[in-house]
């Protein structure tokens, strides 16, 4: 199975929190993919510091990269609109992010499960 990593999981590998490379190595021993979404490689590069790029690109390089298509981008849209209908407000980076998992059958990892209250999202649960 391909898990998607969101930013926030991406950024704790980088700055060695949270023992997330330790569960990155047991989920590839397990045999699943990584990847991430071309949205979150921007968010982590908006946040990154000078000293911290060639890390930074040599993992995000050995991650598996989804682009966000026109498809991705109308879905994510609609998920916005549906939850905004219901009362509730959700980021379209967010809506990008689980239109991107559900466009490729992924499960997604995150630390913020409540942003992604979207139905058939699978979210990977964390220790």
């Amino acid at each position: 199975m391909t898990v998607l990593l969101d930013t926030t999981v991406l950024i704790d590998v980088l700055r060695k929190r949270r023992n997330r490379r330790a569960l990155l190595a047991e989920l590839v021993e397990q045999g699943h993919i990584l990847a991430t979404s071309a949205l979150n490689i921007g968010e982590v590069y908006s946040g990154m510091r000078p000293e911290e790029e060639f890390e930074t690109t040599a993992f995000l390089n050995s991650v598996q990269c989804f682009p966000i298509t026109s498809e991705i981008a109308r879905h994510a849209g609609s998920l916005k609109r549906a939850h905004e209908q219901e009362g509730r407000t959700l980021t379209l980076a967010d809506m990008m992010v689980a239109a991107t998992a559900l466009a490729h059958g992924c499960s997604l990892i995150t630390d913020n499960r409540k942003d992604f209250p979207v139905a058939d999202l699978a979210l990977h649960p964390l220790p």
